[in-house]
């Protein structure tokens, strides 16, 4: 193929580096390295065994045909109890799109409301993707540096200071992947009412909502039902490869998916949207509640265990299960360092080179989302590096 027949927009979708480090890592495991992952953002948990027996079940009775473009009834309903029991809120089934991922619920919504030249304000630092479903559909992602002062989030006053004639909307995540912190109820609640002033849209990444360690259950649904939330069964549900999530839309907003999502996607994966019915029984949310515990558990040891190391922890994160650490004190360049963790300590780490220019450099993310023991190993690990990097200056 002429490479000049390529789209144009695929100049503005950047790599994936943290795939690309992943990559690096697997070829000194196949040369017999033992490493540690602390890198990309997956439960080490899997789907609870009801979950699964779900699967199997659908699957002996044949229950694998096309489900409507918006999800199963069943499955729907059980949404919207959910949000009934935990936040308090009535959310219509009618409002809520199962969609083939919290990527596939990004897409939606991005298809819908981003068109050619709109701009979409976004934290930087954020999840990288973010910016590129914007691209994918030839807006233009407006990074606004947000540092520890600001919670690594967007703000109402920032808001207000970078709202342009091209801008359309802001996409924010809460709690947010690379950094684990959440945008504070009444920071979002003004945030959501700058952007409702100015006739624009507000989407919210929530997949790591369910993993959120402080305060009350909250949820952006709370604030309005202009708000687009979007959330997803890989994290808190833990089931990742089931490529399942959903999207809670304005009700004038519902049909407009409706046709994009039976164009663009026909539906989601039927077996995993029978499997995620019993995600919301008593018995398996209690499951899912202890290994809750047991994150926020590797939580409290791995952050003072980083800043023994010499990495400072800004922000303590209030949920999901990373932790956004400076490391200047250690290095000048976060991806050199990355790779040294990598090469020298056997423990995987990524830079924020991802996350956004801000903090590509200062920066590295660490997932705790892997076993205590791996998580005591890791630091082990590192320490002994650190030690042999200073006799070395020393030297």
């Amino acid at each position: 193929m002429n490479l000049n027949q390529l789209a144009a927009r695929l100049q503005h979708i950047a790599p994936f580096h943290v795939m690309e480090l992943s990559k690096k890592a697997a070829v000194l495991e196949q040369q017999g390295r033992h490493l540690i992952h602390m890198g990309i953002g997956e439960p080490d948990f899997t789907a609870p065994p009801a979950v699964v027996e779900a699967a199997t079940r659908a699957m002996a009775e044949g229950k694998m045909q096309y489900t409507s473009a918006t999800g199963l009834p069943a499955l729907r309903t059980a949404i919207a109890q959910h949000y009934r029991q935990v936040y308090g809120l009535d959310i219509a089934p009618e409002r809520i799109v199962i969609t083939a991922g919290a990527s596939a619920a990004l897409l939606l919504a991005c298809a819908a409301l981003v068109d050619r030249g709109s701009e979409v304000l976004m934290p930087d630092p954020s999840y990288p993707c973010n910016r590129h479903f914007v691209a994918a559909f030839e807006g233009q992602a407006r990074l606004i540096a947000s540092g520890p002062e600001h919670r690594f989030q967007l703000s109402a006053q920032m808001v207000r200071e970078h709202w342009s004639e091209a801008t359309r909307g802001v996409l924010l995540a809460s709690p947010s992947n690379p950094t684990g912190t959440s945008i504070l109820p009444d920071e979002l609640r003004s945030i959501v009412g700058e952007v409702r002033q100015r006739g624009g849209f507000t989407i919210v990444d929530e997949i790591y909502q369910g993993l959120s360690y402080e305060g009350e259950p909250f949820s952006a649904l709370s604030l309005g039902d202009d708000v687009v939330v979007i959330n997803s069964f890989s994290k808190y549900f833990n089931m990742t490869g089931w490529r399942l999530g959903w999207l809670v839309l304005p009700p004038a907003l519902v049909p407009q998916i409706e046709k994009l999502a039976q164009n663009l996607l026909i539906c989601a994966s039927s077996i995993a949207q029978h499997a995620a019915v019993a995600c919301f029984t008593p018995e398996t949310i209690a499951i899912y509640e202890e290994r809750k515990a047991e994150f926020k558990r590797r939580r409290d040891y791995i952050v003072p265990a980083l800043e023994s190391l010499g990495f400072t922890v800004p922000v303590v994160p209030d949920g999901a299960f990373y932790v956004y650490a400076d490391c200047s004190a250690l290095s000048d360049d976060a991806d050199q360092l990355s790779l040294e963790m990598l090469n020298e300590a056997g423990v995987v780490l990524v830079p924020g080179l991802d996350f956004g220019p801000f903090t590509a450099r200062r920066y590295i993310r660490l997932s705790y989302a892997t076993s205590m023991e791996n998580l005591q190993e890791a630091v082990a690990r590192l320490r002994v590096f650190f030690a042999q990097r200073q006799k070395e200056k020393a030297a």
